[in-house]
């Protein structure tokens, strides 16, 4: 761990920032999404939390309220503000949160230098847990800035769209046979990455590529929504009750579909991968189109030896393209598999353990890594995990069928 390392990720948060007005740092346009500011002053939080307070010399709280109003869900830190609410908290005001950051970075670095080789797990824990709400502070925003009749843009579109072909669809082929899956331990993994472990693995077949925007129009024409018969229970009757036509930010105006972006909203491109799609629809399509959903261990498997490349965050351009025949970026690919705890696995002891063992219930895993995922953060055993029904993510899928 160093110091470099830090200030690095700490400091793409706030150029993400950068193209905010002062207004939208409030915005949190439902429960599951926080406002900028909450993310900014959590992912601050998470540090004087859990490092400045175990191991600073003479800790003292930067605001004795802070520990309650940016604790997300960790029952052993205490109170906690409630989540949909935190777009309530005008007050600390961005400068006050910025202040905030400034001071617990301060402490964070000096302890860095003289700290490193006992803190250095826990920082890049924490670092790693930044980088996810980089993420979420995008999508959460695309979220908001969508239901605005203005249809605000977070970025020029100059770099958003390129002209690009969808690549053709062709099936890779795996035979049954024993396989390990999980982190391998060389580097960094989240607790729900381990242990790695042995599966059986029928033979199976998994696409090339995500399915496109193309694809999933056939889906909607063929009267796909209409269809009982291609959909789980659940997924049809909540697909009923929200109304749901078309993937989330979709929308059509005579014949002409169009989609919202974080560079405002655009004419949809066919060759590109379909996104922001519930696990429901993910799977309706897969059956739909004569297929299914992998199970993330044949997903795993098939990345075997695959550079960890695609479109991510890095590349500026916030929305998946077409013509990426990786197994990573553009999208988070929904999986067959329920987000549960892999043979052996134990939560970490502390407060920590809250991290990820306890949301192992009523959720599906997505393998990956999206457009707005930052690079570097994305590996082979890395586990995604939504419930069924949301869409604000950047989600889509890939097709699997068994090997006849």
């Amino acid at each position: 761990m160093t110091s470099v390392r830090y200030s690095t990720v700490r400091q793409l948060t706030e150029r993400l920032c950068q193209p905010l007005m002062i207004e939208d740092y409030q915005l949190q346009s439902m429960p599951d999404c926080s406002p900028p500011k909450w993310h900014i002053a959590h992912t601050t939080w998470f540090f004087e939390t859990f490092v400045l307070a175990e191991h600073e010399p003479n800790f003292v709280p930067h605001h004795p309220l802070f520990r309650r109003l940016f604790n997300s869900y960790y029952e052993a830190v205490g109170e906690r503000w409630p989540r949909p609410a935190r777009g309530l908290l005008s007050r600390p005001t961005v400068d006050d949160i910025l202040s905030y950051r400034r001071a617990v970075d301060e402490r964070m670095l000096s302890l860095i230098e003289q700290q490193t080789e006992a803190i250095g797990p826990l920082v890049e824990l924490g670092l790693n847990h930044e980088q996810q709400h980089q993420e979420l502070l995008l999508t959460d925003l695309k979220h908001a800035f969508a239901l605005n009749p203005l249809c605000p843009v977070y970025c020029s579109t100059q770099e958003a769209k390129r002209e690009m072909k969808a690549l053709p669809l062709t099936w890779l082929e795996f035979p049954a046979g024993i396989q390990s899956i999980g982190s391998g331990g060389d580097g960094f993994a989240f607790d729900n990455e381990l242990p790695r472990h042995r599966v059986f693995i029928e033979g199976f077949q998994i696409a090339s590529r995500p399915a496109t925007v193309g694809e999933y129009l056939g889906f909607i024409e063929d009267g796909g929504y209409e269809r009982s018969e291609l959909w789980l229970s659940d997924g049809y009757r909540t697909q009923q009750e929200n109304g749901w036509k078309s993937p989330h930010y979709w929308e059509k105006s005579g014949n002409l579909w169009s989609i919202f972006t974080l560079h405002g909203r655009r004419p949809l491109d066919h060759a590109e991968p379909v996104c922001h799609l519930s696990y429901y629809e993910a799977d309706a399509f897969a059956r739909w189109a004569g297929a299914r959903l992998p199970t993330e261990a044949e997903w795993e498997v098939a990345t075997e030896g695959r550079e960890v490349s695609g479109h991510f965050l890095d590349s500026d351009r916030y929305h998946p393209e077409a013509g990426n025949d990786s197994f990573y970026g553009d999208i988070w690919q929904w999986t067959a598999s329920s987000y549960s705890a892999y043979p052996g696995y134990r939560s970490p002891a502390g407060a920590l353990g809250e991290y990820n063992g306890k949301f192992m219930c009523n959720q599906f895993v997505l393998r990956g890594g999206s457009c707005v995922t930052p690079a570097g953060h994305i590996r082979p055993s890395y586990r995604n995990f939504f419930p069924p029904d949301a869409r604000w993510q950047f989600s889509g899928l890939r097709l699997a069928r068994d090997l006849a």
